[in-house]
């Protein structure tokens, strides 16, 4: 049975910081809900090349394709674009005394990483996500 006190609107998910703490990880919820960063070279999807598609841990939204990864050497999965622009919304972050560009789940708003200007083409975008911020769906 769906938990009922999670809340959609407009495929928008909403769960208390209660359900948040219940369903994810400690350090999902690091990361997807109080903005952490995993150390890197730590994460777990930092050197996977299986083909398949990256969602979200938190609510399952569709992020990454496979065939978008690189390997930047950053310590981080990194993207050059994501699965759909709408999947992800990107706010400014002016936090440790950096200007960057932070990559959040546009259906839970958790915090996947940041959008750097340095990626290779097509794009020249890095999508650098934490690895806990995401499930890979092997194809």
């Amino acid at each position: 049975m769906p938990d009922t006190k999670t809340k959609a609107t407009e495929d928008k998910v909403i769960k208390s910081e209660e359900q948040w703490r219940r369903e994810l990880s400690p350090m999902q919820y690091a990361v997807l809900r109080e903005k952490a960063t995993e150390r890197p070279f730590s994460g777990e999807y930092e050197h996977e090349h299986r083909a398949g598609t990256y969602v979200c841990a938190g609510c399952g939204n569709v992020l990454f394709e496979s065939d978008a990864k690189f390997d930047s050497g950053c310590g981080w999965p990194s993207f050059t674009q994501p699965a759909a622009e709408s999947h992800i919304d990107e706010e400014r972050d002016t936090s440790h005394g950096m200007i960057r560009t932070e990559v959040l789940c546009s259906k839970c708003s958790g915090h996947l990483g940041h959008v750097f200007p340095d990626g290779p083409g097509p794009t020249g975008l890095r999508y650098c996500i934490n690895s806990a911020a995401l499930k890979l769906e092997p194809k």
